[in-house]
């Protein structure tokens, strides 16, 4: 099976009358209920054991690994980790660590940090994302959260300048450019979210390593990184 379709299936189904304003499902079930508004995917550590098995019943096992406090330059922060266990019939296939960010919801700040131009000898490909593949992954994942198709619930209410491209639809597209430099799929692929990508932008894939290890990630037309990774085959 294509790598990063764990992604897209055993999800978490909540029917509309249980959803919270943001689109997520209402806190309080499996995810703690913080008392902070906004929400994000801020990265993960994944381990391929084996090979997803099309045919065989596919079964998910998550539990809340740690939650901590913190305070960041736009106010307080809540950091939740999952810990996922991913089976292909009795055969444990994917270890993946997920780390979810809870913040207030405030104006992004500008960014402050150097930007780069796209260097040829990374560059591997670009592609300019839209609102129609925001809209078919948000499906793809039962993704609810209103800030990847809902402009002005995105612009108005949580502060971004337009939609944001989703961060699992990034990782995904990392850990299959890591395959391709490796010609396998990576044993070990830990990435994390450094800001938010939104739309209109182009997504340029980058990726820079050896035979066995490196480093891939997203960055848009002025140099700006959204998402990173390191990957191994050991």
């Amino acid at each position: 099976m294509p790598l990063g379709i764990h992604w897209c299936l055993t999800l978490d189904t909540a029917p509309k009358t249980s959803l919270s304003e943001d689109g997520h499902a209402a806190r309080g079930g499996f995810l703690p209920p913080v008392p902070l508004p906004a929400r994000m995917w801020a990265g993960g550590d994944v381990t391929h054991v084996a090979p997803l098995t099309i045919g065989e019943t596919f079964t998910r096992r998550s539990v809340i690994g740690d939650i901590s406090a913190k305070q960041g330059r736009s106010g307080a922060l809540v950091f939740v980790t999952v810990e996922h266990e991913y089976f292909s019939g009795n055969r444990l296939c994917i270890r993946e660590q997920q780390s979810i960010v809870f913040r207030e919801i405030a104006a992004p700040r500008p960014v402050k940090r150097a930007l780069a131009a796209a260097d040829p000898a990374t560059l591997r490909s670009s592609l300019t994302p839209d609102p129609v593949l925001l809209f078919r992954y948000s499906a793809l994942t039962f993704n609810a959260h209103r800030i990847h198709y809902d402009h002005i619930y995105t612009t108005e209410t949580e502060a971004y300048p337009g939609l944001v491209v989703h961060g699992p639809l990034q990782a995904t597209l990392l850990l299959n450019l890591a395959a391709d430099a490796l010609n396998t799929s990576p044993h070990r692929f830990s990435f994390r979210g450094l800001a938010p990508l939104t739309l209109p932008c182009e997504l340029q894939l980058h990726n820079e390593g050896t035979e066995t290890s490196g480093t891939v990630w997203c960055q848009d037309q002025n140099g700006l990184r959204s998402f990173s990774a390191k990957y191994s085959e050991i």
